[in-house]
């Protein structure tokens, strides 16, 4: 490691903060090429400061990372075997459990992956944005590659510019020694994921727009350009065709990001409560615990209307776990107040005119996506003339 550091001018901290395109000023894609065409002869790199080293192309299989997202059952999969149907296997796959409208969108999805066609992922705030994102690009041809998410709401603005387009140094006050690479050349043949894009600030979309069309990135401070091959999934829980009508989002953004767009339901709508509660438990609770939930407080799960969505359900469960007993099955007593204060408060403004429907028959039953449409615009009229 001293060694190379020392050819490449730079210490290991310094090294860590680039990637093959920042340090040579070309895609690795290209010295694959070049090395293909030269077989074993050394390759001539030249570093951005203008001194060249000497290098070997050596070409290795790396085994796909393992996946830590919850909702991916690797087990169920393997037991599934090599003869299982064609898209009964992967990342999105293991996103399924049952609701039609989940299927419908890992359905087109599949059939844009490996091809340059940006995603859009709509949805109210915990539906599982990011992990459809994470399930996208598991199942793309860019799995071995980077999957670097950014949360443009999380990101103050005066800082979001530096940690996309990364910046040189000496690029502004504060800056850190060296320059830093920014997430869009990180994600260098992978997949960025651009979480509240609607947040972005007017003045960046324009930049992004240009990466997107031209493939290159500049950093801050610097006049060189870098090439940079990624997929992009953007999400927003935020209108963007209202927003362009505003004037707050840029309408040749929109339609450059709107290649493929999927709208994820809110957990309130969906036929599979039951199955994905089983799933956080399966991947919430220690081995040696069978966890499970009691009649009651399923019946109470199907009827409560899940503000917070997945996230909510997923620390929901997280806490009850943590307060059951030995035997594993979480109780009403288990649950947290504010859960049960949101419950009730659901339960006192539910018009008695409007019986909630059998939860067992809204399990099992199968219905389309019209005939669910049709339900939630009749429980709109009745909660209107209530």
């Amino acid at each position: 490691a001293s060694s190379a550091c020392s050819m490449l001018g730079r210490n290991l901290a310094d090294l860590r903060n680039h990637t093959f395109t920042t340090l040579f000023g070309m895609r690795i894609q290209n010295v694959l090429d070049q090395a293909m065409a030269q077989g074993d002869m050394p390759l001539r790199l030249s570093l951005t400061s203008g001194s060249q080293v000497l290098g070997r192309v050596k070409v290795g299989l790396r085994a796909r990372r393992p996946n830590r997202i919850f909702t991916f059952d690797r087990k169920n999969e393997a037991r599934q075997g090599a003869d299982a149907p064609a898209g009964t296997q992967g990342a999105l796959a293991g996103l399924m459990t049952g609701d039609a409208q989940i299927e419908a969108v890992c359905t087109k999805v599949r059939r844009v992956l490996g091809r340059d066609i940006t995603i859009l992922i709509q949805g109210e705030t915990g539906t599982g944005k990011e992990l459809l994102a994470n399930a996208i690009h598991e199942d793309s041809p860019r799995a071995q590659g980077p999957f670097v998410a950014v949360n443009c709401a999380s990101i103050p603005d005066t800082l979001i510019e530096s940690e996309l387009f990364g910046y040189e140094e000496g690029a502004f006050t504060g800056a850190k020694r060296k320059g830093n690479v920014g997430k869009i050349l990180q994600a260098d043949g992978g997949t960025l994921f651009l979480d509240e894009i609607g947040d972005m600030p007017l003045n960046l979309q324009a930049r992004l727009l240009r990466v997107l069309q031209e493939r290159k990135v500049t950093p801050l401070g610097s006049i060189k350009s870098y090439p940079v091959d990624i997929a992009i999934v953007c999400a927003t829980n935020r209108k963007l065709r209202d927003m362009v009508s505003q004037g707050e989002f840029r309408e040749d953004l929109y339609y450059r990001l709107n290649g493929l767009t999927v709208n994820l339901p809110p957990l309130r709508t969906r036929s599979d409560i039951r199955p994905v509660v089983e799933r956080i438990l399966r991947n919430e609770a220690p081995n040696t615990v069978r966890a499970s939930v009691s009649d009651e407080v399923m019946q109470m799960f199907l009827r409560h209307p899940w503000p917070g969505n997945l996230r909510q359900l997923t620390y929901l469960l997280r806490t009850a776990l943590v307060m059951a007993d030995d035997d594993g099955e979480i109780r009403r007593e288990h649950l947290p107040d504010d859960f049960l204060d949101e419950f009730e408060d659901t339960s006192a403004h539910t018009p008695t005119s409007a019986p909630m429907p059998d939860p067992v028959l809204a399990e099992v039953r199968t219905s389309s996506f019209s005939d669910r449409l049709d339900d939630l615009e009749l429980q709109a009229i009745r909660e209107a003339l209530e």
